[in-house]
């Protein structure tokens, strides 16, 4: 496998000890993945941080937002029979998932890229609502008419689902729901109508018949979607064999829309590539990277919360390069920069 990705030398950019937690009650374990978006000439991340309540002996405590909109802190025994936890991430009690964690959204903006500090008017978006009672994951976010469209993951005993806010100035949000219900993720929103319409990409997932395949919708006013079409595929045998899913908003160029994808193997290691749909019809995929473009290989990528990860969601482009900001090992969020044109030339399959 090839890597193509110029590292920030500065690396990683931002640690859970960097921000302080959302309650004195909860400490960070990881931040992970952010948007990326430019504002007022800078740019800002939505980064997710995800909290937990401090373990003791033969308790496993794991925080949710209760239907008061508070934060909730449920109390297992461990030598409990209905209990499962044998994942970092998720524990299983009588027969129902929870998370370990309860993620939200901050706000963090840079003067050079490098170095990020939270505006004192500025607040995090927090989770609202039943269906969003495990927290908010994994922003996107997209800039058309004069709005920033924010697409997220919702997490609840109901399942995973891609809830949408949008603001014009980051301090009044107007909460659009859940536009595409359990199971789905993975959402990204063009930043540009074609023919009219406003585009998506998103990912539904079934553990049984299918996979976790990037589908493609379309929608008249951003909020109701339709003309579900498969998108792009895993590959057996390849890096990307076990899930693929969309980064951020796929950039327009003039052999067509590239977008950045995560995939996975079954080993849960996770890669970054590319592929580029047509200008006119982005139903029609052109084009595919063979080899990831990025692959964790650095410490920070390769030991963490849950390692062996490189995961986009938020890039800045300007001219011929793009830069990413990218979550490693489920802990860290990390810099990187791309030639466009090095990416492109990287297409070679449809596969």
């Amino acid at each position: 496998m090839i890597d193509i990705a110029h590292r920030f030398p500065e690396n990683p950019l931002l640690m859970p000890k960097d921000l302080l937690p959302s309650s004195p009650d909860l400490h960070i374990i990881s931040l992970l993945n952010p948007g990326v978006f430019v504002f007022e000439g800078k740019t800002w991340l939505l980064v997710r941080v995800a909290e937990c309540i401090s373990q003791k002996e033969g308790v496993i405590f794991f925080p949710i937002i209760n239907t008061f909109g508070k934060v909730e802190i449920i109390e297992i025994p461990l030598n409990d029979p209905d209990l499962v936890a044998t994942d970092a991430r998720i524990v299983q009690y009588k027969g129902l998932d929870y998370l370990t964690t309860l993620s939200h959204l901050r706000i963090l903006c840079t003067d050079d890229g490098i170095h990020f500090y939270t505006p004192e008017d500025i607040h995090p978006l927090m989770g609202s609502g039943v269906l969003e009672q495990f927290g908010i994951e994994d922003a996107r976010i997209s800039y058309l008419e004069n709005t920033y469209y924010i697409t997220y993951t919702a997490v609840s005993n109901n399942g995973v689902g891609v809830g949408l806010r949008t603001t014009k100035d980051w301090k009044n949000f107007e909460t659009k729901g859940m536009i595409f219900p359990p199971h789905n993720k993975d959402c990204t929103i063009f930043e540009e109508k074609i023919n009219g319409k406003f585009y998506a990409l998103h990912r539904p997932s079934s553990p049984q018949i299918g996979g976790n395949f990037i589908w493609l919708a379309e929608s008249p006013d951003g909020m109701h979607w339709g003309n579900h079409q498969f998108l792009l595929g895993t590959r057996k045998g390849f890096w990307d064999s076990a899930r693929v899913g969309a980064g951020a908003s796929p950039i327009k160029t003039d052999k067509g829309w590239l977008e950045i994808y995560h995939g996975a193997n079954a080993e849960h290691q996770y890669c970054l590539g590319a592929f580029l749909m047509d200008l006119e019809d982005p139903s029609k995929v052109i084009s595919r990277t063979l080899d990831p473009i990025m692959i964790p290989k650095e410490s920070y990528e390769l030991s963490g919360f849950f390692g062996h990860v490189v995961f986009t969601n938020g890039h800045v482009v300007e001219g011929d390069k793009l830069t990413i900001y990218y979550g490693a090992a489920d802990e860290f969020v990390c810099g990187a920069y791309f030639s466009i044109a090095e990416i492109v030339s990287a297409l070679e399959v449809t596969l």
